[in-house]
């Protein structure tokens, strides 16, 4: 009898080896020096507030673990800030891609195939443990988390970021401009309406499309539907908390705070470009998109 958690598993994987975090923002050829620097660019550029929130410059002399190292861009950043460096990831792609963009800029660090609810590790291995946007795309995350706490030393801090349940892209645009959206793609006409209005490409708008003719009922489901509009179409899994869900999945912990961070301004129809900075920060601490949770063992 197969496992439908393990099946889960495997459709995880492979929509990440086939999609390697942020590689969808650089032209370039993969594993390029200039395609680590434009995902670097953009990344740094439409969440400006990364550095400051992974407190990259406190990891100095610590032992740091990344689950979900992507292709490596922050943790040369925590490499670079002196940390002691290493990157977990689900997929083969990623871990070759980290370990390319380490090199080019001569960093040191340690990597492995591994997953997040079964990390390799002893007990109490790591000072820090950092995964942004990760753990919301495994089928058991509590259960993840719960190693976060196992390799974490006594005394150590878990930084993580999780998709926000309360936040104005799953309230507004995900629940309800997007799936206004989603019906006009029925139609060629609709396709390029969508794409002039958004800016959202053709050829994802047509991917889209195609699901939907193929199977409408599934596609429209609520689980369905945010799998397939967060992180690109066909991604098997993507769950949302609220900021109870994930004090009660981190209550393992001791002095767990929580901090919605990020509104993309481009969800946000007509008065998006024009918000002031200040204003999108105040918005993005209570509505934002990113929740990130800082907790202590």
């Amino acid at each position: 009898m197969s496992d439908p958690a393990n099946n889960l598993k495997e459709r995880v994987r492979g929509f990440w080896q086939a999609h390697p975090c942020g590689s969808k923002f650089a032209n370039n050829d993969i594993g390029s020096k200039e395609f680590f620097e434009l995902i670097e660019s953009h990344r740094y550029q439409k969440e400006s507030h990364i550095p400051e929130a992974a407190d990259f410059a406190s990891a100095r002399g610590k032992q740091v673990l990344e689950i979900g190292c992507g292709v490596g861009t922050d943790g040369v950043q925590f490499a670079k800030a002196g940390a002691i460096y290493t990157g977990v990831d689900l997929t083969t792609a990623a871990v070759t891609l980290a370990q390319r963009n380490f090199e080019l800029q001569q960093q040191s660090g340690r990597f492995q195939i591994a997953d997040a609810e079964r990390l390799d590790f002893p007990d109490e291995s790591f000072d820090i443990v950092y995964s942004h946007g990760v753990l919301h795309h495994t089928p058991d995350t509590k259960k993840a988390i719960s190693e976060v706490h196992r390799v974490l030393r006594s005394g150590g801090r878990a930084i993580v970021m999780l998709y926000h349940r309360n936040s104005y892209n799953y309230a507004i645009n995900i629940r309800l401009l997007r799936r206004i959206g989603a019906h006009l793609l029925h139609w060629n006409f609709g396709v390029r309406a969508v794409h002039k209005l958004t800016g959202e490409p053709l050829q994802a708008l047509e991917q889209h499309a195609a699901l939907i003719s193929s199977d409408q009922n599934h596609y429209f489901e609520q689980q369905e539907f945010l799998n397939n509009n967060t992180d690109g179409v066909g991604n098997p899994l993507t769950r949302v908390y609220s900021r109870k869900e994930a004090l009660q999945l981190f209550e393992q912990f001791s002095n767990v705070h929580v901090q919605p961070r990020f509104l993309n301004k481009r969800f946000i129809p007509i008065l998006g470009s024009r918000l002031p900075h200040s204003i999108e920060e105040q918005l993005a601490g209570r509505w934002g998109w990113h929740l990130w949770i800082y907790a202590d063992k």
